[in-house]
């Protein structure tokens, strides 16, 4: 349906651009019948009302299809946080390490760990190692993965994801 009217479009801007053209650089060109005249600008109009139909059409597919995008993007976003909760908890993190663990994983810096949490850097550090020893991680981009993972291909049910604490 697309290719159709594109055509049609196509053949119509073709007839009106080549008409115009043939005017304006004086260019002789054998009339037209009026009764063929009047059927290709019926065309054309015909092929602008279904280009503005379908592109109507695609305008509203585009907006439902980025509505659902945005409401999944939405879900990830809730079911990412719930995800970290549960870790957070099955870890025995504290309220401190919480925060350091979440600050972490969006990829601050200690220094800027620190600043934040108005605590030295010393303090974020020996927080970032409880809080890896706790998850039996070695550093910030493993326990980053166990969460990658999680979303990628979620435990069972059943299962329990690891713990070192």
């Amino acid at each position: 349906m697309i290719v159709l009217v594109f055509l049609v479009q196509a053949l119509c801007a073709l007839f009106f651009v080549s008409d115009i053209l043939s005017s304006l650089f004086g260019i002789y060109t054998r009339p037209l019948a009026w009764e063929l005249r009047e059927m290709l600008e019926i065309g054309a109009a015909v092929g602008l009302v279904l280009g503005l139909v379908l592109g109507g059409v695609l305008i509203l597919s585009s907006l439902r299809a980025r509505n659902v995008a945005q409401e999944r993007l939405r879900r990830a976003s809730g079911a990412f946080m719930d995800l970290l909760e549960e870790r957070f908890t099955l870890w025995g993190l504290t309220p401190a390490e919480r925060d350091v663990a979440l600050f972490a994983i969006k990829g601050l810096s200690t220094a800027e760990i620190a600043t934040l949490r108005n605590t030295s850097e010393g303090t974020v550090k020996a927080q970032t190692n409880a809080i890896y020893r706790k998850a039996g991680v070695t550093g910030r981009p493993q326990l980053l993965s166990l969460f990658i993972e999680d979303l990628i291909d979620p435990p069972a049910a059943t299962e329990r994801p690891k713990s070192a604490a």
